[in-house]
């Protein structure tokens, strides 16, 4: 099918754009040294998945259990779950998937630790742990060298467990202190004789600054795949390199300089980014994205030279593509004009 024969809102992505994404990063990394596991909460498809790890991924990284088996379900076999994972029923889950694909986890508290510990005994197929370090993002986390150590301890202490390397997401921008922040963590567990085999750091906006890390083994990009026009304005590449856009019609022009669209916060999501509006219309670049209800976009037209007319089909850039990925049920594949591939987003709604 052609793709002005969808009907709207609908989610479009551009495979050429999507395979440039990911050689870029593989390349890169592959050169800078470091292992890439990309994140797949950007796409949440088996199909890029697998792909990337055609491209020389190691594995692959899911940020909810359930998004995990999704996709072991679809294929994947080597799958990191940076989130700390509590209670009878999801420890179950837990185990049942680390009887069927690589898995490794994180802990940030002994709590956490221990709910490992009790459900994973078997010494000869132990559960690799990483422990979780806020390197400056102040998200999940341990705070300091001494509580690394006092872990990893626990951690090797506990027979079904063993204990892997360091995990962090450094905020934007503060990659290098995180990197220092983790070269100290290194040497407290040398000193007790506790060796690090990976150091896991992440986030698209400092990608292609990663090639000065010092002690990262890994990298965890998630929104490369697609990039969205918040990566744009952290200075990840440019708005062509975008591969994800809402297909949204004109159904509305109430006065001369503003327009009404079907996609709404049901199709575009409500997260704001450092440019104005919510999201880039592809077509009308001056127009902004003023405000969205559930099922309707409000557009100012007063900064465009020419005006959607009622029943134009536009392209919206979405201010943030992973949580786009998260409202639709299918995606389109698309090149040179015709949709070649309809995917389910198998790990949509996957929260828990």
């Amino acid at each position: 099918m052609r793709i002005d024969e969808l009907e709207t809102p609908c989610v479009v992505i551009d495979l050429d754009r999507v395979e440039a994404n990911l050689q870029r990063a593989q390349d890169y990394a592959d050169k800078a040294g470091l292992r890439l596991r990309p994140h797949v909460k950007t796409h949440k498809l088996p199909r890029f998945a697998l792909r990337q790890m055609e491209l020389g991924a190691v594995g692959i990284t899911c940020q909810k259990l359930g998004e995990a088996e999704a996709m072991a379900d679809g294929g994947l076999r080597d799958i990191f779950l940076p989130y700390n994972i509590l209670g009878a029923a999801k420890l179950d889950r837990l185990h049942a998937l680390h009887g069927r694909v690589t898995l490794s986890v994180t802990a940030d508290s002994a709590v956490t630790v221990a709910g490992y510990a009790a459900r994973f005994t078997d010494a000869g197929h132990p559960l690799p742990v990483l422990v979780e370090c806020d390197t400056g993002a102040g998200r999940c986390g341990v705070q300091d060298a001494a509580q690394v150590v006092a872990l990893a301890r626990q951690i090797a202490a506990a027979p079904g467990l063993v204990f892997r390397g360091l995990m962090t997401y450094p905020p934007r921008g503060g990659q290098q202190a995180s990197d220092d922040w983790l070269a100290q963590a290194i040497a407290a567990l040398a000193d007790v004789g506790i060796g690090v085999d990976v150091v896991s750091s992440g986030g698209s906006p400092d990608l292609y600054k990663a090639a000065g890390l010092k002690v990262a083994t890994e990298y965890r990009p998630g929104t490369y795949i697609y990039s969205d026009r918040m990566q744009v304005a952290f200075g990840h590449g440019m708005l062509a390199d975008c591969a994800l856009t809402v297909r949204t019609t004109v159904v509305s022009r109430p006065t001369a300089t503003r327009a009404v669209l079907d996609a709404g916060s049901k199709a575009l999501a409500a997260d704001l980014c450092p440019s104005p509006g919510h999201g880039h219309i592809v077509e009308y670049p001056g127009a902004v994205i003023t405000g969205l209800g559930e099922e309707h976009g409000h557009v100012d037209l007063s900064d465009c030279p020419t005006a959607p007319q009622i029943g134009e089909v536009v392209h919206v850039i979405p201010n943030h593509a992973c949580v786009v990925s998260n409202l639709f049920d299918m995606v389109y594949l698309v090149q040179g004009g015709f949709v070649v591939a309809i995917e389910t987003v198998t790990s949509r709604g996957r929260l828990t």
